[in-house]
């Protein structure tokens, strides 16, 4: 399906670049509680928090894991589930576990809840009554971290203590009406890199290298041999004027309108967050990725098979289209529908990475930067960004902006789709690994400029900037992960990563090679003019 070239700018750049991706700068990972401070180490009262997998039985039946987290104090728990034993499940009488248990709780995992007296006091109260484990059941979803009092300081607690969320003791509650109850608890190891790191880093970095290369091998030679039959038709084809419609150069003040903007919307996002807010976002998203799909399937079939796009067909609205073009649309139509409603599925991880990144592809091609200067008030605008609303943003609003709206609370189960995400293979707690779109386009935009520039000049890979820069990105991707990692998984701005790793690079390269200010001040209409003059295609 072909649009007129203004309809598909203000679609593929305005609402895409504007709404959809500048919504999801950050590198989002799965906050839990375990990504909370740590709280005080006190003598006797320093083991290490880790997440625990619960097993339930329902009279026999397995039902679905519980997780939790250990208390800085008690018995630690064996990493697999082979090595420790099913027991019983009992509510502590009275619910709150501070005072000597009514029921009988010998060889069971007992239950209370949390408050009314301090959580070593619930685990004494727990360990006299003969329990084998304590579940804490927590008053809200967050895992909060149990650790000892300050006039703990020494410790006589032998028995392992979990705390569970609000909905995990909800649901055990309604199990234990009238039915047996049995629990295994087991703390599993994390690996410290997932295949599905590597996997996600390969397809942020393949995007940018692909859609930089795109306009050289994928495009050039359909667009000269339109050149060559405008400039048959009408003395003023071949000026550019169409082609200038397609492109949208960004301005200094675009930069940081865009910027503003992005911020402006990330705040509505988070005070007025609801599943049919979301859902807008998914439909526009559609439309963005399947316009992307379409762009990027139909470039090699049109360089491949010149005549296709002749048999053409009158369609309402959108008047004469060809018949590859439109076979094509439905298609990619199809595909986005049968996401959309898929999208709860283990599998509609593909289909969302094939959207995202056809529409990232098609969005580098439309919008570019012209030098550096432009990249700089950008990339520093995103850089400040970034780190305000993921680090900065609780302490005006008591939570990190960027990570509940990535992460999609109070949205009624939706997700938002603005990101890449792929499964952890291997990591017993399941889960994704994710990266926003905006992570990838803002770097994005200065390679494939490094491209242009590398090409304009007649520069190799190495004395170039776009290798240097693709490796840039690559490091700053590594180091992204690396502070997830050293941060227990905390949601990290990984523009604080990547706009050092690339834009960093190309003012250092730039400086060393005394091209700064011609990097600076470059214009990508002066520098085709020079190759008119010269002769050069």
């Amino acid at each position: 399906m072909s649009f007129p070239p203004g309809i598909r700018r203000r679609f593929v750049v305005s609402f895409p670049l504007l709404l959809l991706v500048t919504l999801s700068f950050a590198v989002v990972a799965t906050a839990d509680g375990a990504s909370q401070d740590d709280g005080p180490e006190l003598p006797a009262c320093n083991n290490p928090f880790k997440l625990v997998k619960v097993k339930i039985w329902v009279d026999g039946v397995e039902g679905e894991d519980l997780s939790g987290i250990t208390a800085s104090f008690g018995a630690s728990l064996p990493e697999e589930a082979n090595k420790s034993s099913k027991l019983p499940a009992v509510f502590s009488n009275p619910l709150n576990g501070c005072s000597n248990s009514s029921s009988k709780l010998t060889g069971s995992v007992a239950l209370s809840i949390r408050g009314d007296c301090d959580f070593v006091t619930k685990a004494k109260v727990a360990q006299s009554g003969g329990a084998s484990a304590l579940l804490v059941i927590n008053d809200n979803e967050e895992l909060y971290k149990m650790v000892c009092s300050e006039n703990d300081t020494s410790l006589n607690i032998s028995i392992p203590v979990v705390m569970i969320p609000k909905s995990a003791g909800d649901a055990i509650n309604k199990s234990m009406e009238e039915k047996h109850v049995e629990f295994l608890l087991y703390a599993p190891t994390r690996p410290i890199v997932d295949f599905s790191v590597i996997f996600l880093w390969a397809m942020a970095v393949g995007t940018i290298v692909t859609a930089s290369l795109w306009q050289e091998f994928g495009t050039s030679e359909n667009s000269d041999e339109r050149y060559n039959e405008l400039s048959k038709e009408s003395p003023n084809a071949g000026t550019g004027d169409d082609d200038d419609k397609e492109i949208l150069d960004i301005s200094v003040k675009g930069a940081v309108v865009f910027v503003i903007t992005a911020s402006t919307f990330l705040v509505l996002l988070y005070l007025f967050m609801s599943a049919w807010f979301v859902w807008l976002l998914i439909v526009l998203f559609c439309i963005g990725g399947v316009q992307g799909m379409h762009t990027c399937i139909m470039t090699p079939i049109v360089r491949k098979c010149r005549n296709c796009p002749q048999k053409t067909l009158n369609l309402p609205l959108f008047g004469e289209v060809s018949i590859v073009s439109f076979v094509v649309a439905l298609c990619c139509l199809s595909f986005a529908v049968v996401w959309a409603v898929n999208r709860r599925e283990s599998y509609s991880w593909v289909g969302q990475d094939i959207l995202g990144i056809c529409l990232m592809i098609t969005v580098l091609q439309l919008a570019r930067l012209p030098n550096i200067k432009v990249a700089t008030v950008l990339l520093c605008c995103a850089f400040v960004y970034d780190i305000f609303w993921v680090f900065l943003s609780p302490l005006i609003f008591h939570q990190s902006v960027m990570i509940v709206v990535a992460r999609g609370d109070n949205s009624g189960g939706e997700s938002i789709p603005m990101l890449l995400r792929v499964p952890r293979a291997f990591d017993p707690w399941g889960g994704y690994d994710m990266i926003g779109f905006g992570d990838i386009l803002f770097p994005g935009l200065l390679v494939a400029f490094a491209f242009r520039y590398d090409k304009a000049c007649k520069k190799h890979l190495a004395n170039g900037y776009f290798l240097w820069l693709i490796i840039g990105y690559g490091f700053g991707l590594l180091f992204t992960y690396l502070g997830l990692y050293l941060m227990n998984g905390q949601g990290q701005p990984a523009l604080l990563y990547l706009v050092p790793c690339t834009l960093g690079v190309t003012v250092i390269l730039g400086l060393v090679r005394g091209e700064l200010k011609e990097l600076w001040n470059y214009s990508p209409e002066s520098s085709s003019a020079t190759k008119n003059l010269t002769g050069e295609a």
